[in-house]
């Protein structure tokens, strides 16, 4: 082969590396592993997960269990197991949240040995593919999880007003995807 032929054969052949990799890393710059169960804190949400001095986001929690204190509310997880995210609460009773499919529940579900101990959720390859959730995703679920979240627990809705009669929720998420 001439070297006319072997430059662009090896520029195609870095190129296909190049995007091979990228998708490794990629799930890296928007999720956060929080033990002890493994589950992806968004590092995308400045709220969740603000700059810190060197313009790296640091999330507010370091450790995700049912006592979490959520600074801001709803907090999101995602278990790589599932094709969407969780919106998570503080509750008298400890973190619930809500699932689109099953509503409102303690969490986290089932991640529990029978001792009590937390069992991790063992984070598959893949999971640095994941992409932050879509705004259209966040439009559609976080109104339907807040209203759940306040009929669950009546004490945290707000005070009636115009807005929350005509059924539009008070509480605004704080996550920007």
């Amino acid at each position: 082969m001439s070297r006319k032929k072997i430059l662009p054969f090896i520029i195609i052949i870095f190129t296909i590396i190049f995007l091979l990799h990228i998708p490794a890393g990629h799930a890296q710059i928007y999720w956060w592993p929080l033990p002890p169960y493994n589950t992806l804190w968004p590092l995308w949400s400045p709220a969740l997960s603000p700059l810190n001095a060197a313009g790296i986001p640091v999330p507010i929690v370091n450790s995700l269990t049912p006592q979490t204190v959520l600074p801001v509310q709803p907090g999101l997880t995602w278990d790589p197991d599932l094709d969407y995210p969780w919106l998570l609460y503080n509750t008298p009773a400890g973190m619930a949240f809500y699932d689109p499919f099953f509503g409102i529940d303690l969490w986290p579900p089932d991640y529990l040995n029978i001792l009590g101990i937390p069992l991790p959720i063992s984070l598959p390859n893949t999971w640095t593919d994941l992409n932050p959730t879509s705004t259209s995703w966040l439009s559609a679920f976080v109104p339907v999880a807040n209203n759940a979240y306040y009929a669950a627990f009546p004490i945290y809705a707000p005070l009636a007003t115009p807005a929350s009669i005509l059924g539009i929720p008070a509480l605004i998420p704080k996550l920007i995807p």
